[in-house]
Protein backbone atom coordinates (compact mmCIF):
# COMPACT_ATOMS: atom_id res chain seq x y z
CA UNK A 1 0.00 0.00 0.00
CA UNK A 2 3.29 2.46 -0.79
CA UNK A 3 0.47 4.86 -2.54
CA UNK A 4 -1.99 4.58 0.06
CA UNK A 5 -3.25 6.98 2.85
CA UNK A 6 -4.00 5.06 5.78
CA UNK A 7 -6.53 6.48 8.66
CA UNK A 8 -7.61 6.14 12.19
CA UNK A 9 -9.91 7.65 13.57
CA UNK A 10 -10.22 7.51 17.17
CA UNK A 11 -11.13 9.18 20.78
CA UNK A 12 -8.71 10.47 23.02
CA UNK A 13 -9.13 7.85 25.85
CA UNK A 14 -10.20 10.46 28.75
CA UNK A 15 -11.92 8.26 31.38
CA UNK A 16 -15.66 8.48 31.98
CA UNK A 17 -15.39 9.50 27.54
CA UNK A 18 -13.96 6.55 26.13
CA UNK A 19 -15.64 2.51 26.35
CA UNK A 20 -18.52 3.52 28.51
CA UNK A 21 -20.32 0.35 27.92
CA UNK A 22 -17.08 -1.33 30.23
CA UNK A 23 -18.61 0.06 33.00
CA UNK A 24 -19.75 -1.89 34.81
CA UNK A 25 -17.78 -4.20 35.30
CA UNK A 26 -14.56 -2.19 34.80
CA UNK A 27 -14.05 1.59 36.40
CA UNK A 28 -13.88 4.52 34.09
CA UNK A 29 -10.04 4.14 34.80
CA UNK A 30 -9.62 0.82 33.72
CA UNK A 31 -12.01 1.39 30.83
CA UNK A 32 -10.09 4.29 29.33
CA UNK A 33 -6.81 2.21 30.08
CA UNK A 34 -8.25 -0.57 27.83
CA UNK A 35 -9.60 2.10 25.34
CA UNK A 36 -5.87 3.07 25.32
CA UNK A 37 -3.79 0.08 24.50
CA UNK A 38 -6.01 -0.95 21.97
CA UNK A 39 -5.58 2.61 20.22
CA UNK A 40 -1.67 2.21 21.08
CA UNK A 41 -1.85 -1.33 19.28
CA UNK A 42 -3.87 -0.53 16.19
CA UNK A 43 -1.69 3.08 15.68
CA UNK A 44 2.06 0.81 16.00
CA UNK A 45 0.16 -1.44 13.79
CA UNK A 46 -0.64 0.25 10.97
CA UNK A 47 3.08 1.45 11.11
CA UNK A 48 3.80 -2.00 9.81
CA UNK A 49 1.56 -1.39 6.84
CA UNK A 50 3.53 0.65 3.90
CA UNK A 51 1.44 3.74 3.09
CA UNK A 52 2.81 7.20 1.88
CA UNK A 53 0.91 8.91 4.62
CA UNK A 54 -0.70 7.69 7.70
CA UNK A 55 -3.00 10.36 9.19
CA UNK A 56 -4.78 10.23 12.97
CA UNK A 57 -7.97 11.46 12.84
CA UNK A 58 -8.74 12.34 16.53
CA UNK A 59 -11.70 13.44 18.69
CA UNK A 60 -9.18 15.37 22.01
CA UNK A 61 -5.60 15.66 22.29
CA UNK A 62 -2.66 13.63 21.12
CA UNK A 63 -1.00 11.85 24.59
CA UNK A 64 2.18 10.20 24.83
CA UNK A 65 0.78 6.45 23.27
CA UNK A 66 0.81 8.24 20.19
CA UNK A 67 3.99 7.15 17.91
CA UNK A 68 6.02 8.98 15.54
CA UNK A 69 4.62 8.91 12.34
CA UNK A 70 1.33 10.24 12.47
CA UNK A 71 0.03 13.85 11.12
CA UNK A 72 -3.19 14.54 13.63
CA UNK A 73 -6.12 15.58 12.52
CA UNK A 74 -9.17 17.17 14.63
CA UNK A 75 -12.78 15.11 13.80
CA UNK A 76 -15.55 16.95 12.09
CA UNK A 77 -18.50 17.32 14.16
CA UNK A 78 -21.73 15.75 14.00
CA UNK A 79 -22.46 12.09 13.80
CA UNK A 80 -20.16 9.27 13.04
CA UNK A 81 -21.08 9.05 9.42
CA UNK A 82 -20.45 12.75 8.80
CA UNK A 83 -16.86 12.22 10.96
CA UNK A 84 -15.76 9.21 8.93
CA UNK A 85 -16.53 10.96 5.47
CA UNK A 86 -15.38 14.14 6.47
CA UNK A 87 -11.55 12.47 7.48
CA UNK A 88 -11.33 11.46 3.81
CA UNK A 89 -11.29 15.05 2.80
CA UNK A 90 -7.78 15.14 4.47
CA UNK A 91 -6.58 12.36 2.08
CA UNK A 92 -5.02 13.00 -1.36
CA UNK A 93 -5.33 11.77 -4.73
CA UNK A 94 -5.07 7.55 -4.51
CA UNK A 95 -6.48 5.01 -1.95
CA UNK A 96 -7.00 5.55 1.40
CA UNK A 97 -8.53 3.26 3.82
CA UNK A 98 -9.83 4.46 7.32
CA UNK A 99 -10.06 1.81 10.48
CA UNK A 100 -11.13 2.46 14.62
CA UNK A 101 -9.62 2.19 17.19
CA UNK A 102 -11.92 -0.90 18.84
CA UNK A 103 -10.07 -3.75 17.39
CA UNK A 104 -6.71 -4.49 18.57
CA UNK A 105 -6.60 -7.82 17.13
CA UNK A 106 -5.44 -6.02 13.78
CA UNK A 107 -2.38 -7.19 12.48
CA UNK A 108 -0.84 -6.19 9.29
CA UNK A 109 -1.63 -9.20 6.88
CA UNK A 110 -5.19 -8.75 7.53
CA UNK A 111 -4.08 -5.69 5.05
CA UNK A 112 -1.75 -6.86 2.76
CA UNK A 113 -2.36 -5.54 -1.15
CA UNK A 114 -5.55 -3.32 -0.40
CA UNK A 115 -5.22 -0.16 -2.56
CA UNK A 116 -3.19 -2.13 -4.70
CA UNK A 117 -5.84 -5.49 -5.65
CA UNK A 118 -7.67 -3.57 -8.46
CA UNK A 119 -10.61 -2.94 -6.09
CA UNK A 120 -12.50 0.36 -5.88
CA UNK A 121 -13.90 -0.02 -2.01
CA UNK A 122 -12.56 -2.18 0.76
CA UNK A 123 -15.23 -3.00 3.51
CA UNK A 124 -14.42 -4.69 6.93
CA UNK A 125 -17.49 -6.09 8.41
CA UNK A 126 -17.69 -6.18 12.48
CA UNK A 127 -19.17 -9.14 14.32
CA UNK A 128 -21.75 -6.51 15.79
CA UNK A 129 -23.09 -5.32 12.31
CA UNK A 130 -20.91 -2.60 11.74
CA UNK A 131 -17.70 -2.45 10.22
CA UNK A 132 -13.94 -1.83 11.56
CA UNK A 133 -12.69 -0.62 8.07
CA UNK A 134 -13.86 0.97 4.69
CA UNK A 135 -11.19 2.05 2.14
CA UNK A 136 -11.87 3.99 -1.42
CA UNK A 137 -9.54 3.54 -4.27
CA UNK A 138 -10.78 7.18 -5.09
CA UNK A 139 -11.82 9.05 -1.05
CA UNK A 140 -13.70 11.64 -2.80
CA UNK A 141 -16.19 9.02 -2.80
CA UNK A 142 -16.25 8.80 0.62
CA UNK A 143 -18.48 11.92 0.77
CA UNK A 144 -21.47 10.71 -0.96
CA UNK A 145 -21.40 6.92 -0.09
CA UNK A 146 -20.70 7.29 3.77
CA UNK A 147 -22.52 10.54 4.65
CA UNK A 148 -26.25 9.51 5.66
CA UNK A 149 -25.63 5.69 6.41
CA UNK A 150 -27.44 5.24 10.02
CA UNK A 151 -24.65 4.01 12.77
CA UNK A 152 -24.44 2.07 15.70
CA UNK A 153 -27.04 0.27 14.63
CA UNK A 154 -27.38 -4.10 13.64
CA UNK A 155 -27.63 -2.87 10.03
CA UNK A 156 -24.86 -0.58 9.74
CA UNK A 157 -22.05 -2.27 8.09
CA UNK A 158 -25.31 -4.23 5.28
CA UNK A 159 -26.10 -1.13 4.37
CA UNK A 160 -22.62 0.92 4.06
CA UNK A 161 -21.53 -2.36 2.18
CA UNK A 162 -24.97 -2.18 0.05
CA UNK A 163 -23.83 1.43 -0.67
CA UNK A 164 -20.75 0.41 -2.19
CA UNK A 165 -22.28 -1.72 -4.86
CA UNK A 166 -25.39 0.01 -5.83
CA UNK A 167 -22.28 2.76 -6.69
CA UNK A 168 -21.14 0.20 -9.19
CA UNK A 169 -17.88 -0.40 -6.76
CA UNK A 170 -15.80 -3.45 -7.02
CA UNK A 171 -15.71 -4.56 -3.43
CA UNK A 172 -12.90 -6.81 -1.24
CA UNK A 173 -14.08 -8.27 1.93
CA UNK A 174 -11.36 -8.28 4.52
CA UNK A 175 -12.20 -10.36 7.08
CA UNK A 176 -14.76 -10.39 10.00
CA UNK A 177 -13.37 -8.41 13.33
CA UNK A 178 -15.18 -8.16 16.78
CA UNK A 179 -15.50 -4.62 18.13
CA UNK A 180 -14.67 -4.03 22.17
CA UNK A 181 -17.52 -2.48 23.09
CA UNK A 182 -18.32 -4.86 26.20
CA UNK A 183 -16.58 -6.96 28.69
CA UNK A 184 -17.42 -10.13 26.76
CA UNK A 185 -15.85 -8.60 23.64
CA UNK A 186 -12.83 -7.41 25.73
CA UNK A 187 -12.44 -11.48 26.26
CA UNK A 188 -13.02 -12.69 22.99
CA UNK A 189 -10.78 -10.08 21.54
CA UNK A 190 -7.85 -9.83 23.96
CA UNK A 191 -7.34 -14.09 23.10
CA UNK A 192 -7.17 -13.39 19.57
CA UNK A 193 -4.79 -10.48 20.29
CA UNK A 194 -1.28 -10.98 18.64
CA UNK A 195 1.89 -11.42 21.33
CA UNK A 196 3.27 -8.18 22.99
CA UNK A 197 0.10 -6.76 22.49
CA UNK A 198 -0.30 -3.77 24.69
CA UNK A 199 -4.34 -4.84 24.82
CA UNK A 200 -4.30 -8.49 25.95
CA UNK A 201 -1.89 -7.15 29.01
CA UNK A 202 -3.94 -4.05 29.96
CA UNK A 203 -7.15 -6.79 30.25
CA UNK A 204 -5.30 -9.36 32.15
CA UNK A 205 -4.09 -6.85 34.79
CA UNK A 206 -7.97 -6.37 35.05
CA UNK A 207 -9.18 -10.40 34.90
CA UNK A 208 -11.27 -9.71 37.61
CA UNK A 209 -13.17 -7.14 36.79
CA UNK A 210 -14.15 -8.27 33.11
CA UNK A 211 -14.92 -11.55 33.81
Amino acid sequence: MSSATLLVIAKEPVPGRVKTRLTPPCTPQEAAALAEAALTDTLHTMLQVPARRRILVLDGTPGPWLPPGYEVVPQASGGLDERIAAAFVHCDDGPALLVGMDTPQLTPDLLADVGRDGHDAWFGPAADGGFWALGFADPDCAGTLVRGVPMSTGRTGAIQRRRLLEAGLTVRDLPLLRDVDTAADAAAVGVCCPSGSRFAATLASFAEAVR
